[in-house]
């Protein structure tokens, strides 16, 4: 008996077991995208990054992935003309003769619905009907015993069965690794066919499931992957079981910023890969498109089709808001492919628990954040502590018990709105006495000053700038969302209403006073906005265009400032927390982790 197909039976013997049987994926039905080879690849080293990339649709660029763009650069461009494969129909001897000498092929696109692949190839070798696929590989060769990873071999060998269905000989191949130049043969054995076979039945397998397999666990390969901060492995596994604290997210921090465009009348027009801003038929900005991460509207500002037509192909959010800054939606391409998602997002909108549990985690994240800035800002009036009242300090405490002990949104709602009262009572005290407006009318009469939170309309400078902030945090959620997978427009807290992102609503409540609150203190006590910067109209306070340029400087800022991440421990900007937050909640939905941690600064 063979002992790799034993085990000890109940009397110490050996007791038969049956070996592992491969499982053939079902036959392609009709409409089903052929499977990309270089998914092979991905699905050997990682099957959760191939299930991200192909299923879910999932991309990030990293300096690797750049640099292997940059790599195929060459071999990208097609070269060459196949010969005809012995025996073809119109081929003859002579002709077979003619096609002894090497013939090569650069990006050669072939597919096979028999094996339901698809792959363009780097290069191929044509002797007559032997052919040679070989595939570029940026980095030098590695050191291991059969002269490259296994990932590589199987898709090297998968172009090899294209090759072999279209009527070529393969029984060999090629990987040429750019920076050492030098390139490794692999041996098409049977072996080797059977696990090309194998990984592309099961990732068709996996694929037809839709369900996405684990994270690695503590793998040397995640800190350098272009979706570790998709994928989110680290944070993950440390979410399930406290150990091994997350490694740094080292990828997807992106150099591409928000072009805003505010002047009334401007126009936005494309040339080239360069997006223009004219007012008045005078060129005013140029912009990279590939240097925008989203395009912000705020106003009468035109956008041309051929503009529109590549923000969508590029998938670049267009964001519309209006004269007065209040937030109206967003245009983007054919959005996100992830439908698991929405999907368990709608699922869990419907569970009036699993609703409140959410909503309580956000609302008691939000008052201690509003009480952390209170306390680090607050400035007394003279004669009084420069502390902050302890009493003040346990009336927030009560707040958050009862906001974490509700027993219905009702009555959360209640308790959010007392907090918040209480919060806005004294934020006076975080204001500068130096930039407060004078009561006895030596300055100006409705400069920064603040007695009580009033919205629609804003009725002095501060309440106008808080709304201005909040209607720029709900776009870059909103944003967020969308990009993540999610539907902006379904939440768990705030209820829905027609055009109302009520998810990004609920996403932003922590950090209403982390960004948005912290903001317009910091433009305020700092000079950088003054009462000249404000219009009054019809009993309404409002930011005129220099003043929104100001503020937009200075929010644009917060979102690049790093901190360290509360729960994880590394350092990261702002807005990578936002995607971050959005993405632990999809990972909280599809069952990954029990609980979306609320982000509660220190």
């Amino acid at each position: 008996m063979n002992d790799e197909l034993a085990l000890p039976g109940p009397g110490g013997g050996a007791a038969p077991v049956q070996p592992p049987l491969p499982l053939d994926a079902p036959p392609l039905p009709p409409g089903v995208p052929l499977l990309p080879v270089r998914m092979l690849n991905e699905y050997v080293y990682c099957p959760r990054l191939a299930y991200l990339e192909w299923v879910q649709g999932e991309w990030a660029d990293s300096a690797d992935t750049v640099e292997g763009r940059i790599a195929h650069r060459r071999v990208d461009r097609r070269s060459g003309t196949p010969p005809q494969p012995a025996g073809a129909a119109g081929v003859g001897a002579a002709d077979e003769q003619a096609q002894i000498e090497t013939i090569h092929v650069r990006s050669l696109e072939l597919s096979s619905p028999a094996l339901g692949l698809t792959a363009k190839l780097d290069l191929a070798e044509f002797d007559g009907a032997r052919a040679v696929p070989v595939d570029y590989k940026r980095g030098k060769r590695p050191h291991v015993a059969r002269g490259a990873y296994e990932p590589e071999r199987v898709q090297l060998c998968a172009q090899a069965l294209l090759l072999e269905t279209h009527g070529y000989t393969c029984s060999e191949g090629v990987l040429y690794f750019v920076a050492s130049r030098e390139r490794v043969p692999v041996v098409f054995d049977d072996a080797l066919r059977e696990a090309t076979r194998q990984a592309a039945a099961e990732l068709r397998l996996l694929a037809t499931g839709a369900r996405m397999p684990p994270p690695l666990e503590h793998s040397p390969k995640c800190p350098r992957c272009s979706l570790a901060g998709i994928c989110l492995p680290d944070e993950v596994h440390f979410l399930r079981d406290g150990e091994n604290p997350p490694r740094p997210l080292a990828v997807g921090h992106s150099p591409s910023l928000p072009l805003y465009v505010q002047a009334r009348g401007a126009k936005i027009s494309k040339k080239g890969d360069v997006l223009e801003v004219s007012v008045d038929d005078e060129l005013t900005a140029k912009a990279r498109i590939a240097e925008v991460s989203q395009v912000v509207l705020q106003g009468g500002v035109y956008l041309t089709g051929a503009a529109l037509h590549e923000l969508m192909a590029r998938e670049i959010p267009v964001t519309w808001l209006s004269h007065g800054g209040w937030f109206l939606g967003h245009t983007v391409g054919l959005g996100h492919k992830n439908v698991e998602l929405r999907t368990a997002q709608y699922r869990a909108s419907f569970d009036a628990a699993h609703c409140l549990r959410i909503a309580k985690d956000l609302v008691a994240a939000k008052i201690r954040n509003q009480r952390t800035l209170l306390r680090r800002n607050w400035k007394a009036d003279a004669g009084e502590p420069e502390a902050m009242p302890e009493p003040l300090l346990a009336q927030f405490r009560q707040d958050i018990d009862a906001a974490e002990r509700a027993h219905d949104a009702a009555q959360l709602l209640g308790i959010e709105g007392n907090a918040a009262a209480r919060y806005f009572r004294h934020f006076r005290q975080m204001l500068s006495p130096q930039r407060l407006a004078d009561r006895d009318g030596n300055r100006e009469p409705w400069g920064f000053d603040f007695e009580r939170r009033s919205r629609r309309p804003p009725t002095d400078a501060v309440n106008a700038l808080l709304s201005y902030a909040y209607s720029m945090l709900t776009r870059t959620l909103a944003v967020t969302l969308t990009a993540v997978g999610f539907d902006a427009l379904r939440g768990y807290y705030h209820q829905p209403r027609y055009g109302r992102p009520a998810l990004a609503l609920d996403m932003m409540e922590p950090f209403r006073p982390l960004i948005a609150d912290s903001v317009v203190l910091m433009v305020i006590n700092n000079g950088e906005i003054g009462p000249g910067d404000f219009v009054r109209a019809g009993g309404a306070v409002n930011l005129h265009e220099r003043g929104r340029r100001s503020f937009i400087a200075a929010y644009e800022r917060r979102l690049a400032q790093e901190m360290v991440h509360p729960v994880f421990g590394y350092s990261v900007q702002y807005r990578q927390i936002l995607e971050l937050q959005c993405r632990l909640l999809s990972r909280h939905l599809q069952g990954e982790i029990d609980r979306c941690p609320p982000f509660v600064t220190r």
